[in-house]
């Protein structure tokens, strides 16, 4: 007889420690928001007991949400936001004192409490990850949408990426992120058997694509969004979404040939554009000789302040409100908020944020891994991988890593848009990660165990009519 599948144990939901790590991530911002106004005016900011309250109400309210609703979801995802946010706003607000004529701390918060509120309304209403899987095709045509329009507005700064209206403006690609990740992982997870085991072999044998019918429609639309990201200008959001779409591939099928497929054509595709591209080539210009306009008698250009910033932070930095990487330029609240950390923060601060980014990577792997369902598997490594890329691209172009590309440090760097799908972006997390500790059944749990009683009342009947056959009349 055929063993009914057994429920997972019974985990502790862990939403006390959950809370008392976002008390400890609210006072470290707040105490870094009072440390900011004591290097540079020597007294805390009147507002300062405020601005606490504030980020605590959220947090709070947030944090309740998730105790109703995903009472088994992974403690750090929560707090990591929220201290990450508050670090940010500190940064923020630490450079709007050097520019009196550009606030930007006010219209964060702003975004961030929008961001939340997001963040409660995911939680909230979507009961179950695997809704989304019907949705994949309309994700995808909205995707392509938002990454369209665009295109029909002036660009700013070599870019058009955003759209201003109202005297407000927000960057539409950054809610396609999303969307993306939704269709590749509805899709991958509903054609892995054929894109792994169908097809010819190529590289010897350690690749294997599959047939044109099952890999056409996802390439297609990735070509298409590439594109229209081309036409923008938008490199840094190219970039992310070929690295998603390589990284969901290799883990619907396993086969490490997509990555060095995917290495190649990035270098391919890089050398091509920065050949082409004046916007790009002279990025790649700064690149490799970040210290060429110093040389030349013209000053340092945004790439050699930020480099001068790490340099004159050291080990534990400058101190909060001390430093002076404003000289970066008009870039130095979004692209090269980094820069900040670095300087003022030092080696020691700047570990600690990447060493967050790195546990809230990690956990979202850890979440996917941890689920039944194909769908939810790819879909928490693409949102995590969403995550992991920005973080690379950024701060490997901030340190001259790799040529710079224009995107938003995930809740460090000014900018709306960023902020809030941030924050869809652990909601989501946040649902998928209760659903993998969860002991309440699921729906594939309650088919598995019906048809399981149903093959055992077959049997049963059978063996009954035996008995019945062999019983003398």
């Amino acid at each position: 007889m055929t063993d009914a599948p057994s429920l997972q144990p019974r985990l502790p939901k862990r939403r006390g420690v959950e809370l008392c790590l976002l008390v400890g991530a609210v006072l470290i911002a707040v105490l870094g928001y009072c440390a900011t106004g004591l290097g540079r005016t020597g007294s805390a900011p009147p507002d300062a007991l405020r601005h606490g309250a504030g980020l605590g109400v959220l947090a709070l309210v947030a944090h309740f949400a998730v105790r109703v609703r995903a009472p088994y979801a992974d403690p750090l995802f929560l707090p990591i936001a929220v201290l990450l946010n508050g670090v940010g706003l500190v940064l923020i607000y630490r450079l709007d004192l050097e520019t009196p004529d550009d606030q930007a701390a006010f219209t964060q918060l702003t975004w961030s409490t929008l961001g939340v509120g997001l963040f409660i309304a995911v939680v909230v209403l979507l009961r179950d990850h695997r809704v989304l899987s019907r949705y994949a095709y309309l994700s995808c045509a909205a995707a392509l949408v938002l990454m369209a329009v665009p295109i029909f507005f002036p660009a700013i700064n070599g870019a058009k990426i955003w759209i201003r209206f109202a005297g407000l403006s927000f960057q539409p690609g950054e809610f396609a992120k999303i969307l993306l990740a939704v269709f590749f992982a509805a899709y991958l997870a509903a054609n892995r058997n054929a894109l792994a085991y169908t097809g010819r072999t190529f590289l010897f044998k350690r690749l294997q694509l599959p047939t044109g019918r099952v890999l056409g429609p996802i390439v297609a639309i990735w070509l298409l969004s590439v594109g229209v990201l081309v036409l923008e200008r938008d490199l840094g959001t190219s970039l992310l979404f070929f690295g998603l779409f390589v990284i969901m591939l290799y883990v619907a099928t396993g086969r490490t040939g997509w990555i060095a497929v995917g290495l190649l054509l990035a270098a391919v595709g890089a050398y091509a554009v920065g050949s082409v591209e004046p916007h790009v080539h002279g990025r790649v210009a700064d690149w490799l000789h970040p210290f060429a306009s110093v040389e030349a008698g013209h000053g340092p250009g945004q790439l050699a302040q930020s480099l001068f910033a790490f340099a004159a932070g050291g080990m534990l930095g400058t101190g909060l409100g001390l430093g002076h990487s404003i000289l970066i330029g008009f870039a130095a609240k979004s692209d090269f908020i980094l820069a900040t950390a670095g300087e003022e923060l030092g080696l020691a601060g700047l570990t600690a944020i990447f060493l967050l980014y790195a546990l809230l990577v990690a956990r979202g792997y850890r979440a996917g891994l941890a689920l039944r369902d194909p769908f939810g598997r790819l879909l928490a490594i693409g949102l995590a991988s969403i995550v992991a890329l920005q973080v690379f691209v950024i701060a490997g172009g901030v340190t001259g890593l790799i040529p710079l590309t224009g995107m938003a440090m995930p809740f460090l760097a000014q900018g709306g848009s960023s902020v809030v799908t941030n924050w869809i972006i652990v909601a989501l997390l946040i649902r998928v990660s209760d659903s993998a500790r969860s002991p309440r059944p699921t729906a594939a749990d309650t088919g598995q165990i019906a048809a399981v009683v149903e093959r055992e009342l077959v049997q049963l009947s059978d063996v009954q009519e035996k008995l019945e056959k062999g019983r003398p009349r």
